[in-house]
């Protein structure tokens, strides 16, 4: 059983923010990708956290794949619409700054929608979702991603994960966060699967003949995922449909790459991932009081409704996330052994030490 080590946030954050100034990422803009990599790691969604700092973010920043400076162009915007031109630029500070125009747009509007081009990974797409949260607003927020997952009847990856997300606040409840992928499984959880030495469940992914294996190997190697839902049988063309989707709203209306574009032709091309974004002001269509209650009141018929045998509880979506960062905010942002061993070893190597000491282990 691995270790698990714990940090307190602000020692992490201002770990990630030298981390990110040692290539050339201005401090605000560090400080930014910062937050957003911890929410990850503190809500428990350890695979978009400080893992990749320097996997993904470090990496391309070494080798001139990413902008530090994360200039933002605005291409074209009217009083409830933007539309931003990234310039291959940091995702996460890129997309912040987008979703704060987006919220500005609809206090005045009653509603906005942003789209981005030009980005690159942007971390978890419900950080963005759930900026609008305090100012009684509900916040949407998808991005495309690298080819993982084959279309239905396809045998290629075409199209990424492309998660959802959608943040709606209630009144003594937990907002209702989904952040979800629209691929069945994340490629992460083969990888796994493969690092042990078992099979995956059938119906995760296809070989490159496109047939489903349980190989993992198959999958990762000239195969894909499959879409949310899995084989046609299960219906797992809506899995699909969803991801399409967000490939429409990121990458077709945003004018930038989709499909199997994103990230370009080589592992050197430029990420070209594009995002998209909404607020919607609950007080332009009806008083905000009273639809947090309502929501309160369909959490709980959920919450209360007859329960599977052996089950205890039923959860609404986000509720775990919510959970787990409180029990953060106490005890500290919980980072595995592996993440630690990395980010000493990737530290070293890069020339900002990971030397921060841990409050505890487990």
């Amino acid at each position: 059983m691995t270790q698990s080590y714990f940090f307190r946030h602000e020692d992490l954050k201002n770990y990630i923010i030298r981390y990110f100034t040692r290539w050339s990422v201005p401090a605000e803009d560090a400080a930014i990708a910062a937050e957003v990599l911890l929410s990850a790691d503190a809500r428990g969604v350890d695979s978009h956290g400080m893992i990749r700092l320097n996997s993904y973010y470090g990496s391309r920043l070494r080798k001139g794949q990413i902008n530090p400076l994360s200039p933002m162009t605005v291409l074209n915007e009217t009083a409830t619409t933007l539309s931003i031109d990234g310039n291959n630029g940091l995702g996460h500070p890129i997309s912040f700054k987008t979703m704060q125009r987006c919220i500005e747009k609809a206090e005045a509007s009653g509603m906005s929608m942003a789209t981005v081009r030009g980005s690159n990974h942007y971390g978890i797409a419900g950080y963005y979702a759930m900026m609008a949260l305090p100012y009684d607003m509900i916040g949407v927020s998808f991005t495309n991603s690298g080819p993982l997952v084959a279309p239905t009847h396809g045998s290629k990856a075409m199209l990424g994960t492309n998660p959802i997300a959608v943040a709606v606040p209630a009144l003594e409840h937990k907002p209702f966060v989904l952040d979800m992928a629209t691929s069945i499984v994340p490629i992460g959880r083969v990888t796994v699967y493969q690092k042990e030495g078992k099979n995956i469940p059938s119906g995760w992914g296809i070989d490159g003949a496109g047939n489903v294996t349980e190989d993992p190997s198959r999958v990762i190697s000239g195969g894909a995922l499959m879409p949310l839902g899995g084989p046609e049988i299960l219906r797992g063309y809506k899995g699909y449909g969803l991801g399409l989707l967000v490939d429409i709203f990121s990458g077709v209306l945003s004018g930038g790459a989709f499909a199997a574009d994103v990230y370009g032709s080589s592992s050197q091309s430029a990420s070209n991932v594009g995002h998209f974004f909404a607020a919607i002001k609950i007080e332009a269509f009806r008083e905000v009081q009273g639809f947090k209650q309502d929501m309160d009141k369909l959490m709980e018929q959920l919450i209360n409704s007859p329960k599977a045998e052996g089950e205890e509880r039923i959860f609404i979506h986000g509720e775990k996330e919510f959970e787990k960062a409180e029990k953060s905010a106490k005890e500290g942002i919980r980072l595995s052994e592996v993440t630690v061993n990395t980010l000493k070893q990737t530290g070293h190597e890069d020339g900002v030490e990971f030397d921060l000491q841990p409050l505890k282990i487990d």
